[in-house]
């Protein structure tokens, strides 16, 4: 498998390469050269699979080859999914008669995340080792990506791994989930600003060619293509439990850097039959007034009680424009510049109205989250986190009539407490294994949005590590 910048002034790369340089020097996104497409046949023998060796089967179109061969992912996928909370991996808890809940937080940080990190970590590892090499790893988080990223990179001998969030707008969980951990290759940032903020400063690290190369960065966010890829099975999983490929399907994802939910429609191009894409917002809704009105224009990020969606600028979005301009990797840097420039994505009507096909928005203000949390409760007695309600409200009001939809429950209640105290009076338990978490003390450095005060951060911290 080769892949191609959205930009089209990257030169082409293997998987290793891609996983290794996370964005493409021109700025745009990888993406794969070709689709792989499976067979209905092919599909239909997924099904008896065990989670690990679906993942890898899934998997292995974009990562086999060269340096990484199919034992090699399997090997990978066993482990890493050898410590989840639940056996199946991905269990589908039926709402309703055509709502099902696809539990994606039973992971080592209670969040979706750790599905395609936990393999990250382990391809980083057999590629570094094999190429000889070492890297600096640079994300931003909203809030789950941090400490998943984390929690498969700590202690790791060939990375360092700097992740920068936004200080105040994450939950005491998320938050300590990150700070807390003891390892000399880990390196927190609290970053003055917004999540939109931290995601700049990440791309202006990749954009600064020197500071690019002498640090070997690399990625972890949604923009680097594994994570995509690690995404996809999961989505494979449920559809195939409900009757898929012999059943169209729809799916509901709560949505912040649109990663997941292209995730999702990756399984479509590769010959699945999902036939809806719900994307759930919260009062971020830039996405949702896009699918409404061809309106993608940018505000002021607004805090809620579902921060991992409060985010204006939704990178992975660029992957879906890329494929409906028909792959014209010149369109793409033409209106991405724009959308830089004025805060507003000029997306051609006829595109847009080719996206809409496809793609429904849907979102929720604080005050109806909290009430959908408490309605989630007292008709099912299932307890969803701000995020997962918002998904399975989307669910219950754009699901195709007849359709199977599966809402994307992807974090763990007890990751916000404070909000589902708010809507339901209770705060859920932190599993055993972090039942101390608010007792570990936090190491974190405080920077302001300016790009050469973070690139100091970073730099001293590898050097350090390097040393």
């Amino acid at each position: 498998m080769r892949y191609i910048s959205t930009r089209g002034m990257a030169p082409t790369r293997p998987f290793d390469g891609v996983l290794l340089a996370g964005l493409a020097e021109d700025g745009g996104l990888f993406v794969p050269a070709a689709w792989p497409v499976f067979s209905p046949a092919e599909w239909r023998a997924m099904r008896s699979l065990p989670y690990a060796e679906l993942a890898a089967r899934v998997m292995a179109p974009f990562v086999c080859g060269g340096a990484v061969s199919v034992g090699n992912l399997q090997g990978m996928c066993r482990a890493a999914y050898r410590g989840f909370d639940c056996a199946a991996v991905v269990p589908l808890v039926q709402l309703e008669s055509n709502v099902f809940a696809l539990e994606l937080f039973h992971g080592p940080t209670l969040a979706f995340k750790d599905l395609a990190l936990q393999v990250a970590g382990r391809l980083f590892d057999h590629v570094l080792e094999a190429q000889d090499e070492r890297v600096t790893i640079v994300g931003a988080t909203s809030g789950d990506t941090g400490s998943a990223a984390i929690e498969a990179c700590r202690d790791r001998a060939r990375v360092d791994i700097a992740i920068l969030h936004p200080e105040g707008r994450t939950s005491e969980v998320q938050r300590r989930q990150m700070t807390t951990v003891r390892s000399h290759n880990v390196l927190n940032i609290a970053v003055t600003g917004t999540f939109d903020d931290c995601q700049d400063l990440v791309k202006a690290m990749f954009a600064d060619a020197t500071f690019r190369d002498d640090m070997h960065l690399s990625a972890v966010n949604s923009i680097n293509w594994a994570r995509i890829a690690g995404q996809i099975p999961y989505f494979v999983a449920a559809a195939l439990a409900l009757g898929a490929p012999d059943r169209d399907v729809a799916v509901s994802v709560p949505t912040g850097n649109f990663g997941n939910v292209l995730a999702a429609w990756a399984a479509k191009r590769m010959g699945l039959p999902i036939a809806r894409f719900i994307v759930a917002s919260n009062a971020n809704d830039i996405l949702a007034r896009f699918l409404a009105y061809n309106d993608m224009s940018a505000t002021g990020v607004v805090e809620t009680v579902s921060p991992s969606m409060d985010i204006q600028v939704s990178s992975n979005f660029e992957r879906l424009l890329f494929e409906f301009l028909g792959r014209d990797a010149t369109a793409t840097s033409r209106i991405m510049a724009d959308f830089r420039a004025t805060g507003r994505m000029a997306v051609p009507d006829d595109v847009w109205r080719a996206v809409r096909r496809e793609f429904t928005g849907f979102s929720l203000d604080d005050d109806a989250t909290l009430a959908e949390i408490g309605r989630i409760e007292r008709d099912y007695g299932y307890i969803a986190d701000p995020h997962t309600a918002i998904g399975i409200a989307a669910a219950r009001a754009c699901a195709p009539v007849g359709m199977p939809v599966i809402a994307a429950a992807t974090a763990h209640p007890a990751k916000f407490p404070d909000a589902m105290e708010r809507a339901i009076g209770i705060r859920p338990a932190l599993p055993e294994r972090l039942k101390d978490l608010y007792e570990r003390p936090e190491v974190f450095q405080r920077s302001s949005k300016r790009l050469a005060e973070v690139e100091a951060l970073v730099r001293n911290f590898a050097h350090r590590n390097n040393a």
